[in-house]
């Protein structure tokens, strides 16, 4: 088999680069290693409203709620409420990503790329010392697919990244470690995400709640890898939805990794590019990934289309891809990475203390940005190293 480029992973970052690709009027050749598109849900499923919709036009299919804005709540249980379009790029919808990854790759067949399903990525194919393609298992059969670009949009830990060199591993430091249940409970708040801190908790990250309608949300919580351990994750979760909502009726888990150490050394290499999870593209305070990889997918899909149009699809030719993401969202994320590394560092009595000092503020209004400046003035000595963030 033969394409332009081919694609490792149908998540929303694999199929924005294949349908980009196609568009342009490539050969592409989607692959997802499972049967099902979407399946399992791996994440809380919000996205901005506002960012979404700049890329693609929202679907009630795929829409399960609409939310107002996103409520925090300190370790003693103050809390502050901020606007759905104030709260960042997980709030304002929740996603129904079932539905949702698998429209995005209807999107690109439509566009004119091959979507391959149950195919498994076994290992790159070269040739005179450049990548040529992806040897695939399917159906219990070997295929190569040759291919002047790979773009590996395969999760944590790229194997494709591996393959090409790139080093994709990850310290226990670098990724948050979760568990989430859908769950049905009256309690539910089925207009505002909410994000509950602490140590107890969660330590080194939070405890999240995403209504779906009609009292059903994710329900979810990570923990930094580097103080976790075995089964944490799930025991901390049962024991927060046990304290707070009792009555609930949990009708799915979900466990996995998402990584938040910030940018990965390098994402192009020889004929290969990566996106999404694949090049650490999450956001290191939230873990939400969905629009970063959305975002990072068209751009990998323009800059391959150029790359095979002027035959140099070398590092020189890709490294413009390299160069976009960093200077758009790769400095959104190297921000929110000192912000994470500092706060996961605050004791729970610290967080109680800056919940307080800003509690006599109108924050609704106020995007991250904005609060973390309303903080630093409220609390200099505790926050002073993190000005640069706000100049």
């Amino acid at each position: 088999m033969r394409c332009d480029v081919v694609v490792v992973g149908a998540g929303p970052g694999g199929s924005m680069a294949a349908k980009t690709a196609a568009e342009k009027g490539l050969r592409v050749v989607l692959l997802e290693k499972r049967q099902e598109i979407g399946d399992p849900v791996r994440c809380a499923e919000g996205v901005s409203k506002a960012r979404l919709s700049s890329m693609i036009k929202p679907d009630p299919k795929w829409i399960a709620a609409e939310v107002k804005g996103a409520r925090l709540y300190a370790p003693d249980g103050s809390s502050i409420v901020m606007s759905e379009d104030k709260s960042g790029d997980e709030v304002g919808y929740v996603l129904e990503r079932k539905i949702f990854d698998r429209a995005l790759a209807m999107d690109a067949a439509r566009a004119g790329a091959k979507v391959m399903v149950k195919t498994r990525a076994l290992d790159l194919i070269r040739a005179n010392g450049s990548v040529k393609g992806v040897r695939a298992m399917r159906y219990g059969e070997i295929i190569d697919i040759e291919a002047d670009v790979v773009v590996g949009a395969d999760g944590v830990e790229s194997k494709v990244g591996r393959w090409a060199g790139i080093d994709t591993s990850l310290k226990p430091g670098d990724i948050e470690v979760c568990a989430q249940f859908l769950l049905y409970d009256k309690s539910i708040d089925d207009e505002y995400c909410e994000f509950f801190l602490g140590n107890e908790l969660a330590p080194g990250g939070y405890v999240w709640s995403f209504p779906k309608g009609e009292k059903l949300a994710n329900v979810g919580l990570g923990v930094i890898g580097s103080r976790s351990e075995p089964g944490a994750p799930v025991r901390l979760l049962r024991r927060f939805v046990e304290r707070r909502m009792p009555e609930a009726r949990i009708v799915e888990m979900v466990v996995g990794g998402v990584p938040v150490s910030g940018p990965i050394e390098r994402t192009v290499a020889d004929g290969v590019l990566l996106v999404g999870d694949a090049a650490r593209q999450s956001d290191p305070i939230t873990g939400g990934g969905i629009l970063n990889a959305m975002e990072a997918g068209i751009m990998a899909g323009e800059v391959v289309a150029d790359a095979v149009s002027s035959g140099d699809t070398g590092v020189e030719g890709l490294m413009a891809y390299e160069k976009r993401w960093r200077e758009s969202i790769g400095k959104q994320i190297a921000r929110h990475l000192d912000l994470k590394e500092f706060f996961i560092r605050l004791s729970d009595e610290d967080l109680n203390n800056l919940m307080h000092s800003i509690q006599s503020e109108d924050v609704s209004k106020m995007d991250l940005r904005g609060m973390l400046r309303v903080l630093i003035r409220l609390n200099p000595k505790m926050l002073w190293e993190l000005r640069h963030l706000v100049m």
